[in-house]
């Protein structure tokens, strides 16, 4: 039994979507990233830049992967501000939907009523699903309206058609949302109608000029069934599937379809041909494609020919209809654009050469511009001009132009972009392309990181705007209006047009004298990409040199994991890791310390402080750090320390008692002028020169008790204190400094308190403030109170005598907090010790959230929001619970303690950590709550071990932190791991660690033309005349430093020659003394076309000291080839394997054993015949067992002897699997093989001789087949670290056993192994063997948690994970 986790998202973006989603002024981008559905609102910000033009600013992209707080990005109406600021577009995370699908299409509907106001959107998902939600303001979450399937057998045609998963479903959605089409399968369309205000009407055709004026619509009574009006429960009407060759039998093999603009009735355009359409049989057929306009009868459900264009480019693939001004439909080829009009009129524009080699069609000459086609992406430029944004392959920009002659096209033009107007800001190209506003796009990419791109032009339209772009938010709703006014416009070819009511009419499209020079490109925010993940490496990690032994040892996790990513320019490296380690710049030699704290001080007239040498206090940075420890006996006292330039030193010149006892908590009031400490039996105040202000003391003056402080919370002017007596108690500070307290409500003073917190809400993000504002000076500060029972109090400071919100059963964590909350009697309730509210977010943007914090230091998060009030405009503060994956380590402390101790160690909120405000976590699991604009809240562990405490620190030399962060050090935390990218420039295609020299060679790639050779027997090759040369791979071998992140050797490969593996291992060098050496093992290919057969070569490296480059002391080492050897056929995959230093090396059709002489030969001692393809082989470390995957029939179990030297087959796979890759799996006494396909399954098999089905071991048992919907790049064995929990139960001398893969050896309990692997679509996952008991407890949780659990678009889980036709799927559980 194993367990599949997946512990990072996937980051490719595979489609976006625009749309007023969450209200209908609301402009929300909607991005899916393959089974990840996300929510975007879009913020402009002022951002700060260097006076620097587009190519500037993208060599910056270049270096530095991050864009997301630099801000190097301009929109519409930057040439209106200063060159230093402009008006920058971010994107702001709403919402992020795990889902149990794999979105294939996005569309926006248009529905006549929506809990929101906005429209609906429309998911396709794989295999024929569709799903309508729309966003529901009351749960903050989207709602399922529907969901339709089209999975019946009766609807896949005859038995030899192909299955749903082989073909490629798409989405088109009518401009109108009158109705959806889904084509699914060979040649079956789904048509699903919408309602539409007036579809009852017999009268939809007439006209008021002819009819006169048209008469009230009657309400007729009706007759209500079930609860619902026939016909109108629902948005959509009932469905139908359709098959294309009833619409027309000549739609045999249909490529492509959209519907299109400016139609009356549904109608779509289709491309299709009546034969396959094949480059090699240009010599026969060449112009073989058609399009064909119909339009749909949704009552009759019949459609009828419009038109249609015959003869057109055999390289035609996509369909993309063209709003006004331009209109029809532009039909997208490898080497040429063609625009039809309705009249069928055609216009088209070669982009290459071979656009006259390969089609007959009539279009203009473009081919000087080399342009491919291929993978393309086409979006329009705004939604008032008629060029289109072209973004190619490579990421270059382009721009399509369109000449208008009256209300027709007359002709296509494309420019490119220049470099230095931003025209290679995008290192990769693009999936998918979204205009979200004006003058802003954004682009997704699946091989590299997505962007919101803006641009400038200088024209005329720029004055046209100025008023309004001067506003970002009048921007966007200007913008919204604009979409309404075209959308509306339904000027088509059945209605008669009037002078002024055509946006044709006044639209004016750039004339001959404007240029695309205009345009200038820059990014304004990315999304990263991790995509695609094609290898990975573990190696050590960085320390600055500055770091102490003590502290490297504290700060080190072991290895670090890197993962290469991305295609062409975007190839880049990325270092995971699963905790933020800092780097320590410096230690503090402060024993027994239990709590400290740094203040920020803001008198500037003390002299004495200045003398000192203190910071100077108008930069803003700390002036005190001050201690609470315990002496030699045992007891608390306080210390202060001056910050200097020259350390810390003690102040002993003021007020401030160090007997006085422990502090509970220190801060400023009184804008950072009254210093405030508060100790367990009073709170003083002191000035800034630390002379002591006033003493405030717990002593109740009635009763006489003297109750202790346990907690204490500011905000300016307000202090609250949490007292050991359940009790709390506020003090305001007055003008002059001195804290009053403030007259308490009954409720305050009966009602048992557990914890608190103030927060100041200066931008009234709970709108909880008094109704009648009369005293302009009073903060909005609220108090949050955590009661004895469980319940949430809210109270304004400006009024005690009530709470303004109360929520009951906070204890019981709901997925919802609201004051309607009912409790449920089996419902459970967790032992809460602490309540923050605090902002979370960066630079961009930040809001308030609710935290609680349980026994077992397990953190809640809560994201306040205004739920509206049925029946009126007031809304409701409600709180949505935000997942949160990360499980607290096992308390080391004595459990009898850990009250005290919680208490010891308060959650801290700091508003400037190196651009975040988060939130730390002290104790056992030291913890940050990070977030980003892009992202949800995550909690990021701190790789330091135990923390009794923290406080921020802003000085000279660690500014803005607890620790100095390099510059350089552009993290990430959106996928809840840290995240490190370095971008290349090149595509790294394998690599591997080199132990022994700590650095990492790299297996990178470039595109070269191909030259056709001289050859005899060929004469006519010497008469090629092609401009537009094919693209082949030249690989080369680099040396990277890890350190410096710069490459210090390259070794450059033969033309045609691409590395197919690297692989570091340590090999027998010498037959003679046996010696064994680190070296390096490269496996490549050389690919020489079809006619010819592959090639292969081996590389030996070894890496050696050499003497360094001047000023340059990290090229100390240097590339050493030792041995090359040519083989037939490619070298796919290597292994070392045996215990000789002999490697194996996968070579065409072959695996075969080699081992390395002393003269640079390797000699082959065995080897096996494959089948196909060999794609994986990895030996099981130690055992000479070793698995070879073929890419066509399946995996081999093989056992390699050296006693005599041979390779021995075992056990096969029992039915064919396209294996991409592999490894085993050992738990205890059984050996599992996991396997992964190319139809995103994984396979786990068991060998067992002793099993009847395995007929003696010749077959592996295929136990179970589970579907991960990622494809697979890697998959690595990896010992496992017991958890904490794990631990504790184990002895404490326990350590896994050396011969731990040994199958003859002792069931060690814990799985001491588990699978790492990495995706196609940027997310990790983990297999992790399970024992029985586990299993089953989890298989029940699973179970429960899916009836307990909604279900995001109402998906199936289970069937999601299923695989047709694989049996049973016990055995493997989705984490």
């Amino acid at each position: 039994m194993q367990c599949y986790t997946e512990l990072t998202p996937p980051t490719a973006v595979t489609h976006s979507l625009s749309l007023p989603f969450v209200s209908p002024s609301a402009n929300n981008l909607i991005v899916a990233k393959a089974s990840v559905l996300q929510i975007f609102s879009l913020k402009s910000v002022l951002t700060q830049i260097g006076n620097s033009s587009s190519g500037q600013a993208q060599a910056r992209h270049g270096t530095e992967p991050s864009t997301r707080r630099e801000g190097a990005g301009q929109s519409l109406d930057s040439s209106l501000l200063a060159p230093e600021r402009i008006l920058t577009t971010k994107l702001l995370l709403v919402a992020e939907y795990d889902l149990s699908g794999t979105i294939t299409s996005l569309a926006r509907v248009k529905t006549q009523q929506s809990k929101s106001g906005g429209e609906a959107l429309l998911v396709a998902l794989k295999d024929a699903k569709l799903s309508l939600v729309e966003w529901d303001p009351e749960r903050h979450s989207i709602s399922t309206i529907s969901i339709h399937f089209y999975e019946r057998e009766d609807l896949q045609g005859s038995p030899w058609a192909p299955n749903l998963g082989d073909c490629v479903n798409y989405l088109t959605v009518d401009p109108s949302s009158r109705c959806a089409a889904l084509r699914f399968g060979a040649r079956n369309l789904a048509i699903l109608p919408f309602h539409r205000t007036g579809d009852d009407l017999i009268m939809d055709d007439y006209d008021p000029d002819i009819d006169g004026e048209r008469p009230e619509r009657i309400a007729t009574p009706v007759k209500i069934a079930n609860g619902n009006v026939p016909g109108k429960a629902t948005p959509y009407a009932a469905s139908f599937v359709l098959s294309l060759l009833a619409l027309d039998p000549t739609l045999i093999h249909p490529i492509h379809l959209a519907f299109l603009h400016e139609y009356r009735e549904p109608t779509f355009g289709i491309l299709s041909s009546q034969s396959a359409s094949s480059s090699a049989l240009l010599h026969e057929r060449r112009d073989t494609l058609s399009y064909t306009v119909f339009t749909l009868d949704l009552e009759q459900r019949a459609s009828t020919t419009l038109l249609s264009v015959t003869d057109l480019p055999y390289d035609l693939y996509k369909v993309l209809p063209l709003p006004l001004p331009v209109g029809g439909t532009l039909l997208i080829g490898g080497n040429e654009l063609i625009h039809v009009d309705q009249a069928g009129k055609t216009n088209g524009v070669a982009t290459n050469e071979f656009a006259r080699k390969c089609s007959s069609f009539a279009m203009s000459d473009q081919s000087d511009l080399g342009l491919r086609l291929e993978g393309c992406t086409v979006e329009q430029l705004g939604i008032d001009s008629g060029e289109m944004l072209i973004v190619l392959s490579t990421g270059q920009l382009a721009v399509l132009c369109f000449k208008i002659d009256g209300r027709s096209v007359s002709g296509l033009s494309i420019r490119e972009i220049a470099e230095e107007n931003g025209g290679n800001v995008l290192h990769a190209g693009a999936s998918c392309a979204t205009t979200v506003g004006r003058g802003r796009i954004f682009i997704g990419s699946e091989d590299g990181d997505s962007a919101v791109l803006g641009w400038t032009r200088r024209s005329d339209r720029v004055k046209r705007h100025r008023s309004r772009t001067s506003l970002p938010n009048d921007n966007d709703e200007e913008m919204d209006m604009d979409e309404e006014d075209i959308d509306d416009d339904d000027d088509d070819l059945y209605s008669g047009t009037k002078a002024g009511e055509s946006s044709c009419d006044v639209v004016l499209l750039p004339s001959s004298t404007s240029t695309v020079d205009e345009y200038t490109f820059r990014i304004h925010d990315t999304l990263q990409n991790l995509s695609p993940m094609r290898d990975i490496a573990f190696g050590r990690p960085h320390q600055s040199e500055g770091e102490t032994a003590k502290g490297l040892q504290r700060s080190s996790s072991g290895l670090e994991l890197l993962v290469s990513s991305g295609r062409g320019r975007s190839g880049a490296l990325s270092v995971i890791k699963r905790d933020l380690a800092p780097q320590i710049t410096g230690q503090l030699d402060f024993p027994n310390v239990q709590r400290l704290w740094a203040i920020r001080a803001s008198d500037v007239t003390v002299e004495s402080m200045v003398s000192q040498g203190s910071a100077v206090l108008g930069d803003g940075y700390d002036r005190f750090m001050i201690t609470s420890k315990l002496d030699a006996a045992g007891e608390e006292q306080t210390t202060v320390y001056s910050i200097t330039s020259a350390g810390y030193e003690i102040v002993n010149d003021g007020d401030f008692e160090p007997e006085a006892g422990g502090t509970i908590e220190m801060g400023t009031l009184n804008a950072g002028t009254r210093i405030v400490q508060a100790l367990r039996g009073e709170v003083r105040t002191y000035e800034i020169d630390l002379s002591l202000a006033q003493i405030f003391p717990m002593t109740d003056e009635i009763t006489g008790a003297e109750p202790k402080i346990i907690s204490a919370s500011f905000a300016d002017p307000y202090v609250l204190l949490v007292r050991d007596d359940a009790s709390v108690m506020i003090l305001k500070a007055d003008e002059s400094g001195d804290l009053d307290e403030i007259e308490r409500g009954d409720e305050l003073l009966i009602t048992k308190w557990l914890s608190g917190s103030l927060y100041e809400d200066a931008d009234d993000s709970f709108r909880l403030g008094p109704d009648d504002e009369t005293e302009d000076d009073t903060a909005n500060v609220l108090m949050f109170l955590l009661s004895a029972d469980g319940g949430l109090y809210i109270l304004h400071l400006s009024d005690l005598t009530k709470p303004v919100y109360v929520a009951p059963g906070l204890s019981f964590l709901p997925p919802f907090i609201s004051k309607e909350f009912t409790v449920r009697r089996s419902a459970a309730r967790d032992i809460l010790t602490e309540l923050l509210v605090a902002d979370l977010g960066d630079s961009i943007y930040k809001s308030p959230y609710l935290l609680l914090r349980s026994a077992t230091d397990d953190l809640t998060i809560y994201q306040p929001y205004r739920s509206p009030i049925d029946g009126g405009s007031e809304t409701n503060l409600r709180f949505l619970k935000i997942p949160n994956p990360t499980l607290p380590r096992a308390p080391i402390d004595d459990p009898t303690e850990s009250g005290q101790a919680k208490h010891d160690q308060p959650l801290q909120a700091f508003q400037d950590m190196q651009g975040y405000s988060t939130v730390f976590l002290p104790g056992t699991s030291p913890s940050f709550v990070l977030k980003s604009a892009s992202s949800l809240p995550r909690v990021i562990g701190l790789g330091t071990g135990p923390i009794r405490t923290m406080t921020g620190l802003h000085t000279p030399s660690c500014e803005r932190g607890f620790v100095q962060v390099g510059s350089d050090a552009d993290r990430h935390y959106e996928t809840g791991w840290v995240v490190h990218k370095a971008l290349l420039g090149e595509e790294i295609q394998f690599f591997d660690y080199h132990d022994r020299m700590d650095c990492y060679v790299l297996g990178t790639c470039q595109k070269l033309d191909f030259q056709l050779p001289e050859d005899e027997f060929h004469y006519e090759w010497s008469s090629e005349d092609v401009s537009l040369k094919p693209q082949i791979d030249q690989g080369s071998i680099k040396l990277l430093h890890h350190k410096t992140w710069t490459v210090i050797d390259t070794h450059i490969l033969d033309p045609a020659e691409a590395v197919m593996c690297i692989k570091t291992m340590s090999l027998e060098v010498s037959e003679i003394t046996h010696e064994r050496r680190e070296l390096v093992a490269v496996g490549t290919a050389l690919i020489r076309g079809e006619d010819l057969p592959s090639q292969g070569r081996i590389y030996i490296f070894d890496i050696i000291n050499v003497v360094p480059e001047p000023d340059h002391p990290e090229t100390d080492r240097k590339l050493k080839l030792i041995a090359k050897e040519e083989v037939k056929g490619a070298v796919t995959a290597l292994s070392e394997i045996g215990t000789q230093g002999f490697l194996l090396a996968a070579q065409g059709q072959k695996c075969m054993v080699r081992g390395l002489k002393e003269d640079g030969t390797l000699l082959p001692v065995a080897f096996m015949d494959m089948q196909c393809y060999v794609s994986v082989a990895r030996e099981l470390k130690g055992t000479g067992l070793c698995i070879m995957g073929d890419a066509i029939k399946g995996a081999w179990l093989t056992g390699y002897t050296e006693e005599p030297y041979q390779l021995r087959l075992f056990s096969k796979t029992p039915k064919p699997i396209e294996v991409l890759t592999g490894d085993f799996l050992p738990s205890g006494k059984s050996l599992f093989i996991a396997l992964a396909d190319a139809d995103t399954n994984l396979h786990l098999l068991q060998f067992n001789p002793e099993h009847p089905k395995s007929l003696s071991g010749q077959r592996l048992l295929h136990l179970h087949t589970f579907h991960t919907g990622h494809f697979p790049s890697t998959m690595t064995l990896l010992p496992r670290t017991p958890t904490s929990y794990e631990s504790l139960a184990l002895p404490s001398s326990s350590s896994p056993p050396s011969d731990a893969m040994d199958p003859a050896s002792e069931d060690p309990g814990p799985a001491l192994h588990h699978i790492l692997l990495t995706t196609q679509t940027g997310a990790l996952a983990l297999l992790t063997p399970l024992s029985e008991p586990s299993y089953r407890r989890l298989t029940a949780l699973s179970t429960s948690l899916l009836t307990a659990l909604p279900h995001p678009l109402g998906l199936n889980p289970r069937a999601y994970r299923a695989v047709d036709g694989a049996g049973t799927m016990d055995g493997v559980g989705a984490g």
